[in-house]
This record gives C-alpha cells, structure tokens and sequence, in this order.
C-alpha cells in the first residue's frame, strides 16, 4: 500500500494543475445497443480470489436493473492511480475508481473527484463506520464512499504457548507481556534459533502503528498540530531496537531472508509464535495452515489500561473529476457499498467492510474459526485510527520515513530522527 500511495502522491504534481483545468467536457454516454449506460469501472483486484468477488457483485448489479451495465476493467496496483490521473487531466475519466481512503482530501482539494453530496442526504452516512466515513469528507463535503478498512491483529501459535509452559487461551495484553513471552517462545539449537517469539516489524505493520500505541494513540498529525517529536513515539523506537539488539541484527536479517508468502509464510512453517496481521491474514491461515492451532487477540497495549491502539487503512469508491455518467456511476456505488454487496465481499475475503450492518450479518452468519477471526476484527475497529493526510501536509511521511529508518539502522538516535522530522514537515505546510 505504501509504495502504491508514494506513486500516486508524487503523481500530484505532473497532473494536479492539468486535472483542475480540463473541466467537465460534454460528451454523450456510451451506451449498449438496448439503451443501457456503460459505466466503467477500474480497479485493482485482478487475483484469482478477489476478481471473481468483485466481478460476481456486477453481475449481479448489473442484473438487478435494466438501465446501467458496468464494465470492469483491471489495472496493476500503482499503475491504477497514476492513469487516473492521466485521465482526468485528458478529460477521459472512468465512471467509478476503487481509491485509497486516506489521501480523499487531497484529491477533493486538487479537483480531481466529484463532490458526491448532490447524491445523498445527511442520513445516508449512516450506514457507515464513523470513523471511516470522517476520511472521505472535505470541507464538509463527502468526495467518495467507504469501502472497504483493515485492522491488526495478534495471531499466536496455541501449540508453541503450551510447549513453553504459556496459557494458550491468555495472549499477552501490554508490552511487557509480549517481552516475557516472546523470550519463552524463542527455541535456540546452541547459538542458532530455530523459532523466534516475536519481532515487532514482522507481519503487517510498522514502526508508526507502534509509535502511535505508545502515544495514547495519537498520530503524527492531530488536528493539524504536529505530533512527531513527542517522549512516548521515541520511547516506542528504542523499544523496537532493544528487539533487534536481543536477538542480534544476523539472526533479524537471516530469517527475513527466508520469509515468503502463503506457505512459507514464517507463522505458517512454524518459525515465528507470534505474528501481527491483518484480518484477511485468516485466509492464508485457513488455505496453508491448517495444522495451525492459533488464536487471536488485540495488539498489546504500551501498558495495562493504555488502550489496544492499531493503524487502519483501506479503499473507497469514488467518482474521477470530469466522468461522463456520474448519476449512473453513484447509483452504483450505493449498490456496491450497501449491505448485500458488502456482505457477499466481507463472506468470500473475511475483509473488514465499511457497511455496519453488513458487516454485522457475516460475524452472525459465519461459524467456527471463521466467526472468532472475523467477530475479533470487526471489534477491533474500535480501537482502530485513521491518519488521513492534511491538505496542509502533502506526503509528509516522506519527510518522516527516512529518518526513521535511519533510527533503526542506528544511523541516528530516535530522539534526533524525531526532532528532524518534525523540523521538516513543518516546512511543507501549505
């Protein structure tokens, strides 16, 4: 996700100014030979598990009705963004794109998105999780529609716990508890480890997710303040390396090298206790792991009362500046946003959707395996944070990244990483 959402930051500048300047060309809808309106729609999801969800949802919408026939074209993740660009500055825009869900307001700011409130009424955001639907509004205005989210989870090997003598059913709750256990899972050979407990980069997440944990959940920017050089963020980098000085940096870098996916994913073959993932991590799990005893839990909080603190992210469906069908691309986006369809996606993906009520129904309709994971995310987005990124502060973890990197490299203390990185995104504001 990150290295699609830097593509598509830097893309701002080569069309931003084009984008906002072509204006709205009157063009007449495309239309099949029975009189129905094409409505293209571009989206990233070409695998052979995610295509045929999406694709069976317009099927089915486009069933359903005798007005609109969508068609779905597939782009490359990372080339999506950057062709829509292009096409909104060439005033040739899809109907409907599938977007990140942080960086809405960026693009409501440069023009490059359809207002959507001549589409809903104030009740309509309803149907959504808060928290989701603050990101896809600026200056009071809703410039897309929740999708889908993530959150992350601690999965852990209920085998591994009994082997050394841990409760299975009592995952660790605070910091300190994941220190303890993680030293008690790791299984050394003399001076070589054959498992490891735990490694706090491993998995999906970063050092932001635990630097935001420490701080009571606050992230780099709050309400337009900065909050990057703050005591508890670099208290949660020198946290991070006292990980990598235990272990030692070789024993870091050779399992790593090992990592692969889904079977040889290192939770699965059996080489890491305890891994943090997000939900859909379950899928990999259920396909290549079943031997896997595991259980579920929140991420450990800094400590006992600080809060289960995890980052979210996710997609949107929006309208391109300049589409030609944007009453019809809406009567779409409602379809595919409302709780059928998102309950038919959160069944087949186990993914966090953006519809409450949708997703309500899978953690009642599931059973099992299927139902603890998925019930253990849908109620982990209460202690779930956005970050969606000020117009003020274009691409500000660009300025934050490299510094921080450098921290953990030890190229730099945390204290003077952090204290850099706020000195330079202050100068980006807008």
């Amino acid at each position: 996700m990150k290295k699609g959402l830097a593509i598509f930051l830097a893309s701002f500048l080569l069309f931003g100014l084009l984008s906002g300047c072509s204006g709205n060309r009157e063009e007449k809808a495309e239309k099949t030979k029975d009189g129905k309106v094409i409505v293209d729609f571009w989206t990233f999801w070409g695998s052979e598990t995610r295509r045929p969800i999406i694709e069976k949802i317009i099927d089915d919408y486009n069933k359903s009705q005798d007005k609109v026939v969508v068609k779905h074209t597939f782009l490359p993740w990372g080339d999506i963004w950057t062709k829509n660009l292009a096409s909104i500055a060439a005033g040739t825009p899809p109907d409907v794109i599938i977007n990140d869900i942080n960086t809405v307001s960026q693009r409501a700011e440069n023009k490059q998105v359809e207002d959507l409130s001549k589409y809903v009424d104030d009740t309509y955001k309803d149907q959504f999780y808060p928290h989701l639907w603050d990101t896809v509004e600026y200056e009071g205005r809703p410039y897309a529609v929740p999708f889908n989210t993530d959150t992350r989870l601690l999965f852990y090997n209920k085998k591994a716990f009994k082997q050394a003598g841990l409760d299975p059913e009592n995952p660790p709750a605070t910091w300190d508890e994941l220190e303890e256990y993680a030293k008690k899972l790791d299984r050394k050979t003399a001076d070589r480890y054959e498992r490891i407990g735990f490694y706090p980069l491993w998995g999906s997440i970063g050092a932001s997710n635990w630097m935001m944990n420490a701080d009571n959940g606050k992230g780099f920017i709050e309400e337009g303040k900065l909050a990057i050089n703050t005591p508890k963020k670099a208290e949660a980098l020198d946290w991070i390396l006292s990980w990598k000085e235990r272990l030692g940096d070789n024993t870091v870098q050779a399992f790593q090298a090992e990592f692969g996916s889904e079977q040889s994913n290192p939770f699965i073959a059996g080489k890491v206790a305890m891994w943090i993932d997000v939900g859909t991590f379950y899928t990999q799990l259920r396909d290549y792991g079943q031997d896997i005893e595991f259980g579920v839990a929140p991420i450990p909080a800094y400590q006992e009362g600080a809060g289960n603190w995890a980052e979210g992210g996710g997609f949107v469906a929006e309208i391109p500046k300049g589409a030609k069908n944007p009453k019809e691309a809406m009567h779409f986006i409602k379809y595919l946003t409302g709780s059928d369809a998102q309950r038919y996606w959160a069944m087949k993906n186990y993914d966090n959707v953006a519809n409450m009520e949708a997703a309500q129904a899978t953690v009642d309709q599931l059973e099992g395996k299927d139902k603890t994971v998925y019930e253990a995310s849908v109620k982990n987005l209460e202690q779930t944070k956005m970050f969606p990124i000020p117009v003020e502060y274009p691409d500000y973890h660009s300025r934050i990244n490299p510094l921080i990197d450098n921290a953990l490299l030890g190229k730099i203390s945390p204290e003077r990483a952090l204290e850099q990185a706020e000195k330079d995104v202050a100068k980006m504001k807008k």
